[in-house]
């Protein structure tokens, strides 16, 4: 017999193998006809994945996120078989599931227009309409590679013969098309009634920009054509909100093709914001003991051969000269830990000197590929409030604790906190150049992090592979509008560096002892943050952090020497405002204000001047009437000072 546990606890035995969906269908055909996927033992499956042995099963509907993935991948077959049947010479390459949608890359005479993929949309629909079974095969791998030649197919002979030799090659097939896949997918196209594809845009094979530009062509599909609406709903809303837009409209920043693409220039308003948090920052940090630092932008190859970045990181740093001539080579600094260890060792340091809390506002530069740039997310020059806690190891989860205090305490003065969501990021011990080689080093520090993770109640998820080459991270998570996550923030514990820096301290016992490292960022990239900034608040920053705090508006010229008077008072005390002059009617002038997200207006004329009123309106309370100038001076020091969101 085999004994199986479900999801609700309750169990069910069979006498021989059976497929996850024979399963479904056993507990009810209702279950069965929602089915996505399987979840075996905590590994996604197919719903074609026989079960031969005692395990723990959950159905996967796509009210899971596994099972979305399914669901959507299934799409993405049935977008490629409308492609194919339209457009037969179109070359296949790679086709996911992603955050709340999915693509495919295709290889195609000029890219898909408009009316294209109104007719891919249609042929998709006449596919899903002729319910076509979903078959999985699997071959071996000379087998695999000759049907996609056969099919002419070259992406996907690449892909076959870059698999490991003892790889399963699967394919999926429905109706005339086949494709290499290693799935999950539903078990028929009938299922997937509610699509859109919504941007057709550019993407280099394999992401590298060595390789071909394809045509990708990006869809979503729910279940239900409500649940589609409301989710188109929310795209059109997250393109009015999105940074690179928006953020050049408001004149937070711009770009210039002869200046470089990942270079950004922050316009007043952009460098505004970031000089207020760049001051919030410094200033906080600071009163947790942090004592600051200034380095250099660039450094000698030795620095970085030294720190171990020569050999790991070297392809995503800006390097200036020549390795093969005997001129010295520099390279501008991607981070400023080797600076700061070097600080570190201009003396010796005893136990009572730590810990040890270095912070400096750090511009950096790595070499993002141009494929994955984008606005102020992601970019090749950047400010990040970067840090380093030299510590005993008997000070180490503290330390790590009081990190995560100060940027939970950050992300929820900027009200992010509930956007937040954290990830255990650990090293791939299969992965012997990306990660210095040092298995006992990373197992025990991956065990401490973990250990302080736990201490600390952390919901978080693990990810391998995605640790610092010399140590493991914890990574707060953040989605953009359009749902892509990014980090915004990490702390890691290094236990490479001090050793490779022969970084010590005098114990108690007057020996020489190696310290712990946490490298961490407190708020992260300045410029993502403001990105995020722009699309959290659509522009209409907090007061304490907007750009421009007041505007003034007089009702006409004979109102403008009271409307000095006004600015001249708020500067005074240091609130940034700004009046409008100009010879307009006061409501084009109210709607322009608006349009610049101030949150005050305060509109001044013949009963404001001979009262020393203002009457003002808020975005938070809309009109708020005539009140005396220094009662609303007060107010906005008050919601400025307590940084009111």
């Amino acid at each position: 017999m085999i004994n199986i546990k479900l999801k609700d606890g309750s169990m069910k035995s069979y006498e021989s193998e059976m497929t996850v969906f024979e399963i479904a269908n056993d507990i009810s055909e209702g279950l069965a006809r929602v089915a996505c996927a399987g979840m075996v033992d905590g590994q996604t499956v197919d719903l074609r994945y026989k079960v031969t042995k005692d395990c723990d099963l959950s159905i996967l509907t796509f009210d899971d996120e596994e099972g979305q993935r399914a669901f959507r991948h299934t799409a993405t077959h049935i977008l490629s078989q409308a492609v194919k049947r339209l457009f037969p010479s179109a070359k296949l390459a790679i086709g996911p599931a992603i955050d709340a949608g999915f693509y495919y890359d295709f290889d195609k005479e000029g890219s898909f227009s408009a009316e294209e993929i109104i007719s891919i949309e249609g042929e998709m629909k006449k596919i899903v309409k002729e319910d076509l079974k979903i078959e999985r095969f699997e071959l071996p791998r000379s087998e695999a590679i000759a049907l996609m030649e056969e099919k002419g197919e070259n992406f996907k002979v690449e892909l076959i013969q870059d698999l490991p030799e003892d790889s399963i090659i699967s394919f999926y097939k429905h109706g005339e098309f086949t494709d290499l896949c290693a799935g999950p997918h539903l078990m028929s196209t009938k299922y997937v009634k509610a699509f859109k594809l919504t941007q057709v845009a550019g993407a280099y094979w394999r992401g590298s920009e060595k390789n071909k530009m394809l045509s990708r062509i990006y869809g979503t599909a729910f279940t239900k054509k409500s649940n589609l609406d409301e989710h188109l709903e929310k795209v059109e809303e997250a393109k009015k909100r999105d940074h690179n837009k928006l953020g050049r409209e408001l004149k937070f920043f711009t770009t210039s093709d002869v200046i470089g693409q990942g270079l950004p220039l922050l316009m007043p308003k952009g460098a505004k914001v970031i000089q207020l948090l760049q001051r919030f920052v410094e200033d906080e940090e600071e009163k947790r003991g942090y004592v600051m630092t200034k380095t250099p932008l660039m450094a000698k190859s030795d620095l970085y051969k030294m720190s171990g970045h020569w050999d790991h990181y070297k392809d995503g740093m800006f390097v200036l000269g020549d390795e093969s001539k005997d001129a010295e080579v520099m390279a501008l600094r991607p981070m400023t830990c080797p600076f700061q260890f070097t600080i570190y060792n201009s003396d010796q340091k005893s136990y009572r000197d730590l810990p040890l809390r270095y912070a400096e506002t750090s511009t950096l530069f790595r070499n993002e590929s141009s494929g994955e740039m984008h606005g102020l997310i992601r970019v090749r020059q950047f400010t990040i409030s970067e840090g380093h806690l030299v510590v005993r190891p008997d000070q180490l989860e503290q330390e790590f604790k009081d990190v995560v205090s100060l940027i939970n305490y950050f992300m929820e003065t900027l009200g992010l906190q509930d956007d937040i969501t954290y990830r255990f990021s650990k090293g791939d011990p299969n992965d012997k150049h990306k990660y210095i080689d040092n298995p006992s080093a990373w197992e025990d520090t991956e065990n401490k992090m973990k250990e302080i993770l736990d201490h600390l109640g952390i919901n978080y998820k693990t990810a391998i592979g995605e640790a610092a080459f010399y140590g493991p991270k914890l990574d707060l998570q953040i989605k953009n509008v359009h749902g892509k996550e990014d980090t915004i923030i990490t702390v890691q514990i290094d236990f490479a560096l001090p050793e490779r820096f022969d970084m010590s301290y005098v114990d108690k016992d007057g020996v020489k002892k190696r310290p712990y490292v946490i490298h961490r960022t407190s708020i992260g990239c300045y410029e993502r943050t403001l990105a995020l900034l722009i699309e959290k608040y659509a522009g209409a920053f907090p007061t304490w952090l907007a750009p421009l705090q007041v505007k003034v508006l007089p009702i006409s010229e004979k109102y403008h020497d009271y409307a000095q008077e006004v600015v001249a008072k708020l500067k005074a005390a240091n609130i940034r405002v700004e009046a409008d002059f100009r010879a307009e009617k006061i409501g084009y002038k109210i709607r322009e204000a608006r349009n610049e997200r101030a949150p005050y207006l305060l509109v001044v004329g013949e009963k404001e001047a001979e009262l020393n009123e203002v009457s003002v309106r808020s975005r938070k309370n809309g009109d708020e009437g005539a009140i005396a100038l220094d009662t609303f001076m007060k107010t906005i020091k008050e919601d400025i000072e307590t940084r009111q969101l």
